[in-house]
């Protein structure tokens, strides 16, 4: 593998393990798209550092189990922004 893929690979998984971040927040912090930061995890990881690979699938295994309650707390607010925007018309 290539050292400057490594060197990704390792810092998306790093940043991931400090901040417990999704991978679209990894992905927009890194300059890198959602699809890279997925396949940098999910095979290359686990190649280059094994205790590692299992921190990032644990943190992925909260997101996953949160993620319905992200999606409802959006729409909430989207929706009380709406209605404030068109209260104040």
């Amino acid at each position: 593998m290539n050292q400057a893929i490594e060197r990704r690979v390792l810092l998306e998984a790093e940043y991931i393990a400090k901040h417990g971040a999704t991978v679209r927040r990894t992905a927009r912090a890194l300059g890198v798209s959602k699809s890279t930061v997925h396949k940098d995890m999910e095979t290359r990881l686990p190649q280059l550092s094994r205790p590692l690979a299992r921190e990032v699938a644990q943190v992925f295994a909260r997101n996953k189990a949160e993620r319905h309650l992200r999606g409802g707390e959006a729409t909430r607010k989207r929706y009380a922004r709406l209605r404030g925007s068109t209260e104040n018309t």
